[in-house]
């Protein structure tokens, strides 16, 4: 699409911004130093139709049943829709606990034909990050606010921690559902997020660039991919009777600096060990570590061990025996 026509395509209507629609990266597929332009200029890859939709869909059905089993929806040919149920229960740390206490993640990350597009992708094999979020999004009572959930910036969370965020739609997500919007070509700028203190503070809607959003109508399939540093939202599902469904994960290639994944054997507020496939790993924390806290906040050293206790599983990224960042898994 020319950028005339992409422009054209811009719209506010219920969205609360002008947007314009993603490009669409499947040409580039085979062109390793075309994708590597495009991710530099765009800050994301989007791709059309590429993943298994036989994966997609026990993803899909395994949300279903949480929807059901909530009592918050009904089946309405392949897809639950909302009942008018009380959602409160359906916040987002019970989605999250349960669906990743059933390890949902695996559906997608051990599938071989989401891997071989992957690795065609990256040209390796991709090393999957435990780390993802389960979105069951009812309809919102209140449609008065802004359709941005949280703008944001994964990097400034996630220091040293050199992943790609994989966004992947569950079922169909069009403009009243929502789904994800990104700001196009924003990620080689300063970083928009203010800070108090130790908080980090989502980005004001009022200080991002006008006519950088961009969206699209997505589709089981479909997989968007965006860096660290690009600024993006999810938007307020405000269709009548349908949930949001959707996952966003994290991946690299397996040739990258990967972090370490595994389980705490020991924490104290210098240090810790950590046990992993390859064994037990001792690492140090110092005035620079990034130990993430409840809220995404950096953790002072001292209070480390009240959150981080043996047993819990974290993903470090490391430099030589310092810890860069750890966060839990989930």
């Amino acid at each position: 699409m020319n950028e005339g026509r992409k422009y054209e395509r811009m719209r506010t209507s219920k969205l609360g911004a002008p947007m314009g629609e993603l490009k669409c990266a499947n040409d580039l597929l085979d062109d390793r130093e075309a994708l590597a332009a495009a991710w530099e200029r765009d800050g994301y890859w989007f791709f059309r139709d590429v993943l298994d939709k036989e994966v997609i869909g026990r993803i899909r059905q395994t949300y279903t049943d949480y929807l059901l089993e909530m009592g918050v929806a009904r089946m309405e040919g392949p897809s639950p829709r909302y009942n008018g149920a009380d959602v409160s229960g359906l916040h987002l740390h019970t989605a999250l606990t349960r669906l990743n206490d059933a390890k949902v993640h695996k559906i997608l990350h051990e599938a071989p034909t989401i891997n071989a597009f992957f690795a065609k992708l990256f040209g390796c094999d991709p090393f999957w990050i435990p780390f993802t979020m389960h979105r069951t999004n009812p309809p919102v009572s209140d449609r008065s606010t802004s359709r941005f959930d949280l703008i944001h910036e994964d990097g400034v969370y996630n220091d040293g921690l050199p992943f790609l965020i994989c966004w992947v739609p569950v079922d169909d997500i069009d403009e009243d559902t929502g789904g994800v919007a990104l700001l196009e070509g924003v990620h080689k700028g300063p970083c928009l997020h203010r800070r108090e203190g130790t908080n980090i503070l989502p980005i004001d809607e009022q200080d991002v660039p006008s006519g950088q959003w961009r969206r699209t109508d997505y589709k089981p399939g479909d997989v968007l991919m965006m860096g660290l540093h690009t600024p993006h939202s999810g938007l307020s599902n405000i269709s009548a009777d349908r949930f949001r469904m959707s996952l966003d994960t994290r991946i690299m290639p397996s040739t990258g600096k990967v972090p370490l994944v595994g389980t705490l054997t020991e924490v104290t507020k210098t240090g810790l060990k950590v046990e992993d496939a390859n064994g037990v790993h001792e690492l140090a924390f110092d005035s620079t570590s990034f130990v993430r806290g409840h809220q995404g906040d950096r953790m002072p050293l001292h209070e480390i061990p009240d959150r981080y206790k043996p047993g819990k599983e974290v993903i470090i990224a490391f430099e030589d025996r310092r810890v860069v960042n750890m966060r839990p898994q989930n």
